[in-house]
Order: structure tokens, then C-alpha cells, then sequence
């Protein structure tokens, strides 16, 4: 277009977008057109603001290209030029394609904000009309243009030019089978697997990826049901769905940051290599990793200095999530690789990838909303990474970090929440988890600010920010199922705590102390409603509960500290002679307990912990009356040498905790919207909110 289109200019201005968009056909092979027509430069918008500029300053071309391309086909012409460009590619030396990358990725560029504007504004039937367009034929010199001096003639043109349009709906209505369309997707699909990743490569990929978003974005803006869309059933149906997702998974894994010129020179050589040897480039491919990722606002920093990885990572995710319950062979692929430094003899898998480079991936970016989720559907659904995961000796490095979300909930929204503790979860139904997380020491975790602690275990720490989520759902959120999460992953672990911090066994008991208070409260307001007087609210239960939400949230009350109980139960029956600190804490915090010995509800898991606490009262107090006093170090001694000799046979047995993730029906209704929120807000691509109106019901643009 001969100027900068991200420079605020008026673009109604230049001569070869107004003939594009005009009322003239331009045919594909008209080279002297679309040579000047893709030579621009554009400064990709990397926000929801920038995309808004241009998409403002293109409407009113937009709108001119609505109301004649079906006359012209000059979409249809456009489309062909960017195929021819995508074929030739294949033929090319990087010196060679250097041009003809620059002008492949113009021509996708402008189809990709074409496609944008009329899924937002229209139908995906009048978008896949727009692609099949053909050029009306002019009819012999019937059609030539009229001159003012003959109003028959304008009349008469006038008149053939009306036919001529309804010729031409009529035989786009013929045409509009998604042919033209399937081929541009396969186009698209080649780039991404096909092409190696250089740097004058990297925004063609990315504008690749772009697209395909854009184009699966009809879901948001059509009530229909997918089942019926021509654009999914092209893309579910694709058959190299596991070379795309191999090569998305791929440009997440590897990270590569976006370089700093657009398209710069190669140095020579074969520039294709087929699908296998390209993947091969992938896995090998040399990268520099800045620690740009250090920064505060990691989610900016990952999509505007790693924007191919992001929009791969989006558009994993929307492939996957949608069809969840049907044969869908994206969400197959993925669940179906392996490792690629596996044994040969390794049962068959869908693609192979270097599990170690997609583990310190995630690691680096698990704080990312969109990570979470994408390590969720790994660790579920795919047990060659589960397994891989499991046997890493560096679990700090990916919990920590979704520890730190939990632990800044205010700053997350609370899918992410949910998402984060659903993934410690299905990581706790594993018991060497749960036994080497206390065998790992961390020191000085500065982002605890609760209380300054030198040192304490990986364990350690994930029991306290869990017990501090619990409580703070308890204030803000009254969610029973996040309860159910948090309390399910510290029973999980419960059976294999071991050398709990002083701090952290005093927070395990404190939770109960904290939730019986509550408890009774709840229970005194039940039986004396109308007392309200000269007794302290309580904060932790809102204004206005009706008795029967009071009842309700007594019952989950009660749940709650059964749950509570069964895990210091477990860990006293299993690591009693491991925890002398726990031990101390519940001597120390005997009375907690007393209100709830006579309840039906708690009872036989009581006699339990008084047991505990009555066998080492006795023999502190013959140690108290032999030596005197006892300070804190003596009596844990005490303490330990009682364990030695203390069995666990005295206790009444209950069942193992073991509690098991499970997805709940339908888990689309969930996830769609999630995914689409996702890119809405973390993208590189601005969606028109107004128009939103499908399976998105509540996204947030």
C-alpha cells in the first residue's frame, strides 16, 4: 500500500486499497497490481487498543469491500495471490523467498482483517459467499459504461447491472460449498507445520496461527451450533491435526522470542524441507531466552516479547476445548504424545516432543492463566507427561510458582484459582508427590509474608498457602466447592506429612480453631435469631442469611471440620512418630476440641486425637513432676522418644483419604467460555465485545 498502516493516516486515501474494495475486478494474475498493492509496512497492533485503531480506520473500507466484492470476487483474487506466494515458498532459498515471505504475510494480513470484520458483522454463510465469489462477466458491449447524454443507455445498464448481481448471488449460492475456503485453510496449516521457524519467517507463522483464531472465532459471533459450521467442520475434519498440534505444541515449547526486524535476510540454503526434517528443525532449533519473563506484569511480557508462543499456546487451547465429548483429533493429538527422549518401544503416539523442554516451559509461565489450564488438560488427560512430571527431582520449580498464584488470589480471577488447585490436586493423588515435596527444603520464600520462616519444606509451604486459601474463600467467596479442592489435595498428602514447620502445625490446628468459632457462632444465631444484641458480629457470615442459608452453611461448616479432623487423624495414624510438632500443637491446643467430643458428627474421630493427646499428657507430666518445668525443646524430646514407643494399633482405623479428580458432564460448558475469555483478554487479537452473542454467554473482551 506504500505506507506504514499502523501510522495514523487516513488509508481511504490509497489508490490500491479503494480499486481492491472498489467496484472494478482485479484478477489474480495482474502482477503490476498486487506486487504494489503487498508492499507495505505494518507495526503488528499488539493490544485490544491498537487493534481497535486500526479496525476503526478500516471500516469504511470494509464496508466497501461488503458491498462489491460479490459483484468483483477481488477477495476471491486476493486469495489466490497469497496461495500462489504460499506454493512458490516451497520452492524457494531463504535469499530467494525473502520477498515473497514479505508479501505472503501482507496478503494474510488483509484477509485476516478482512475474514475479522465480517465474522463480527455478519454470517459465516455470507463470509464463505465472500470467498467463493467469482467476477461478473461484462456482456459484449451491452455492459460498456453510459455517457450522461444517453439516459437510455443508463437506464439499460442500470438495468443489466441489477441482473448481473443477481446472476451472481445466485451462482455463489451454487458455489458456497467451503472448496475455496478448505484450500486456504490447508494453506494456512502448511505454513505452520511446514515452513522452519527463522526470524523472517516468524511473523508469517504468527500471522498463520492469528488467523485460524479469527477464524474459529465464528463461534462467538453465531448462535448456530458448531455441529452446523462449515468453518469447524473443515478444521475438525483436518487430517494433519497432529503435525499442527505437534508444531503449535512445538512453538510454545521452544519459546522464541519475536526478533526485532519483521523480515530480515537468510543466509542461504534450502529454505523447505518437508513436514518430518522441519519438526526435526523445531526440536533442535537454537534459541536465546532473555529473562525478560522476570517482570512484574508476566502475562504483558509473555504475549508482546513471545507473541508466536502465546497465540500457539490460545489456539491449543480453543482446538482442544471445543467438541470436548466428541471424536475431536486435536484434543486426541494432544493427549496422545510422548516424550521424545522415550524408548522407540514406547507404545505408539500421536507426535513425539522433548517433554523436558515443555516442562521448563511451563515452569517459566505457569502463572499465565492460559498455562494453568494447558497444564491441567496435560496432567489429566495425558499420563506419559503425568508420569513424566511426577518423576522430576525439581517439583519446586512448577509448584512454587502456582503456590504464588494461590497465594495473590485477590490478583487472579477465579477460574485461575480454581484451575491452580485442581492441578495440586490430581499432583497429590500421587504418593511419591506427596513424599518428596517434604524431602525438598526451601529457603527464604520472600513472597510469604505472613511470617518470616528461614526455612521449611516444599510440603510445609504448600499446606499453608492452601489453608490460606481456604480462609480466605471463607471471607470472600464462600465457595463449597474450593473448600472441596483444598481439603481433598492436604488429605491427599495428609497420609505422607513429615518434619512439619512449628508454624505449620500450628496453622492446621488453628483452621479447625478458626472454622469451630465460626461454627458456633453460626449455631448460637440459629437458636437465639433474634439475639443481636450485645454480642460482636461475626464478618465471616453476611448480613441478611435467612435461616435456611444460616442451616446450609452450617452443614458445609460441618463438613469442613470433619475433614479437617480426618486429616490430622490421618497424618497422627500414619506420621505420628515424623511430626513431633504437630504432637506439641495439639497438647498445646488441647480445648479446641473439647466443644465437639459429645457431637454425633465428630465423635469417633475425636476419641482419636484425645488418645494421641492423653498418651503423651501422661508422660510429660512424669517427666514434669521428675525435672520441674519443661521448656519447648525438652518436651518435643519428650515427645519423640514417646513416639518410638507409641503404636498406632491403639486407634480406632478409618479408611485412607484418597480422593481422585474427577471432570464433571458436559465440561465444554465450562471451558468454552473460559478459552474464549482467555484470548479475549490475553491475545494479540481485539474482538468487537458488542457483537459477541454464542457459546461465550459472560466473556469478558
Amino acid at each position: 500500500m506504500g505506507m506504514n498502516v499502523s501510522r495514523q493516516v487516513d488509508l481511504t486515501e490509497n489508490e490500491y486499497l479503494q480499486r481492491f474494495v472498489g467496484k472494478t475486478h482485479v484478477p489474480a494474475y495482474d502482477d503490476d497490481f498486487w506486487n504494489n498493492f503487498l508492499q507495505y509496512h505494518i507495526n503488528l497492533p499488539t493490544n485490544s487498543q491498537e487493534q481497535l485503531s486500526l479496525d476503526l480506520r478500516l471500516d469504511s473500507l470494509c464496508q466497501s469491500f461488503i458491498s462489491h466484492n460479490l459483484h468483483t470476487g477481488n477477495f476471491g483474487s486476493l486469495i489466490n495471490v497469497f496461495l500462489l506466494k504460499v506454493s512458490e515458498l516451497l520452492t524457494l532459498s531463504d535469499t530467494e523467498s525473502n520477498v515473497h515471505i514479505w508479501h505472503a504475510f501482507n496478503a494474510l494480513f488483509i484477509i485476516r482483517c478482512l475474514v475479522k470484520y465480517m465474522i463480527e458483522t455478519g454470517s459465516e454463510y455470507q463470509l464463505l459467499q465472500h470467498f467463493e465469489a467469482l467476477p461478473v462477466q461484462p456482456e459484449d458491449d451491452d455492459t460498456a459504461a453510459p455517457t450522461e447524454s444517453d439516459p437510455a443507455s443508463t437506464s439499460r445498464a442500470i438495468s443489466i447491472d441489477v441482473r448481473a448481481v443477481e446472476e451472481t448471488k445466485a451462482a455463489v449460492a451454487r458455489l458456497v460449498d467451503g472448496t475455496k475456503f478448505e484450500t486456504f485453510l490447508e494453506a494456512l496449516v502448511n505454513i505452520i507445520v511446514v515452513l522452519p521457524v527463522k526470524e523472517f519467517t516468524y511473523h508469517l507463522h504468527l500471522e498463520a496461527v492469528n488467523c485460524m483464531i479469527i477464524l474459529l472465532s465464528v463461534s462467538l459471533f453465531s448462535q448456530q451450533t458448531m455441529e452446523k459450521s462449515t468453518i469447524y467442520r473443515t478444521i475438525y475434519r483436518c487430517q494433519h491435526a497432529n503435525t499442527l498440534m505437534s508444531a503449535l505444541l512445538h512453538f510454545l515449547s521452544r519459546m522464541s522470542p519475536a526478533p526485532q526486524t519483521m523480515f530480515g535476510f537468510g543466509t542461504g540454503g534450502s529454505f523447505v524441507f518437508g513436514i518430518a526434517e522441519s519438526l526435526w528443525s523445531i526440536l533442535t532449533f537454537a534459541r536465546k531466552q532473555p529473562d525478560i519473563l522476570t517482570a512484574h506484569d508476566l502475562p504483558t511480557a509473555f504475549r508482546e516479547h513471545y507473541p508466536l508462543a502465546n497465540q500457539s499456546l490460545l489456539l491449543i487451547l480453543i482446538l482442544t476445548n471445543h467438541h470436548a465429548t466428541k471424536d475431536n483429533p486435536y484434543r486426541m493429538s494432544l493427549f496422545g504424545c510422548s516424550d521424545s527422549q522415550d524408548s522407540p518401544k514406547e507404545e505408539p503416539a500421536t507426535f513425539k516432543i522433548d517433554f523436558s523442554s515443555l516442562y521448563n516451559t511451563l515452569c517459566r509461565i505457569v502463572t499465565i492463566d492460559q498455562a494453568t489450564l494447558l497444564l491441567y488438560l496435560l496432567l489429566y488427560r495425558n499420563q506419559r507427561f503425568q508420569k513424566y512430571v511426577m518423576a522430576q527431582q525439581n517439583l519446586q520449580q512448577l509448584v512454587i510458582p502456582i503456590l504464588q498464584t494461590l497465594y495473590n488470589a485477590p490478583d487472579s480471577t477465579s477460574h485461575h484459582i480454581y484451575m491452580s488447585l485442581i492441578v495440586l490436586l490430581i499432583l497429590s493423588e500421587d504418593d511419591n508427590f506427596n513424599k518428596s515435596v517434604h524431602q525438598i527444603m526451601l529457603k527464604n520464600i520472600t513472597w510469604y509474608t505472613e511470617r518470616s520462616i528461614s526455612e521449611i519444606s516444599l510440603g510445609g509451604l504448600l499446606i499453608l498457602v492452601v489453608i490460606r486459601t481456604i480462609q480466605y474463600n471463607m471471607l470472600k467467596m464462600r465457595d463449597k466447592y474450593l473448600h472441596t479442592n483444598c481439603l481433598a489435595a492436604l488429605a491427599n498428602m495428609s497420609g505422607q506429612f513429615q518434619s512439619l514447620h512449628p508454624y505449620v502445625a500450628q496453622r492446621l490446628v488453628s483452621l479447625f480453631e478458626t472454622l469451630a468459632k465460626k461454627h458456633a457462632r453460626l449455631d448460637q444465631q440459629l437458636k437465639q435469631p433474634n439475639h443481636v444484641h450485645g454480642s460482636e458480629p461475626d464478618v465471616s457470615i453476611p448480613i441478611g442469611l435467612t435461616p435456611e442459608d444460616m442451616l446450609q452453611d452450617l452443614s458445609v461448616l460441618e463438613e469442613v471440620l470433619r475433614m479437617v479432623l480426618e486429616i490430622l487423624n490421618s497424618c497422627l495414624s500414619h506420621q505420628l512418630v515424623y511430626c513431633p510438632n504437630l504432637v506439641y500443637t495439639l497438647l498445646y491446643k488441647r480445648n479446641v476440641f473439647e466443644a465437639f467430643r459429645s457431637h454425633s458428627a465428630f465423635q469417633d474421630i475425636i476419641q482419636n486425637i484425645d488418645m494421641v493427646v492423653g498418651f503423651f499428657s501422661s508422660r510429660l507430666q512424669r517427666v514434669q513432676d521428675q525435672r520441674g518445668e519443661l521448656g519447648v525443646n525438652e518436651v518435643l524430646e519428650v515427645i519423640s522418644k514417646g513416639a518410638s514407643q507409641w503404636s498406632s494399633d491403639r486407634l480406632r482405623k478409618f479408611p485412607d483419604l484418597k480422593f481422585k479428580y474427577v471432570e464433571e458432564d458436559a465440561p465444554e460448558e465450562f471451558f468454552i467460555p473460559y478459552v474464549w475469555t482467555l484470548v479475549c483478554k490475553a491475545g494479540c487479537v481485539h474482538f468487537s465485545s458488542e457483537t459477541i452473542k454464542g457459546v461465550s454467554t459472560g466473556i469478558v473482551c
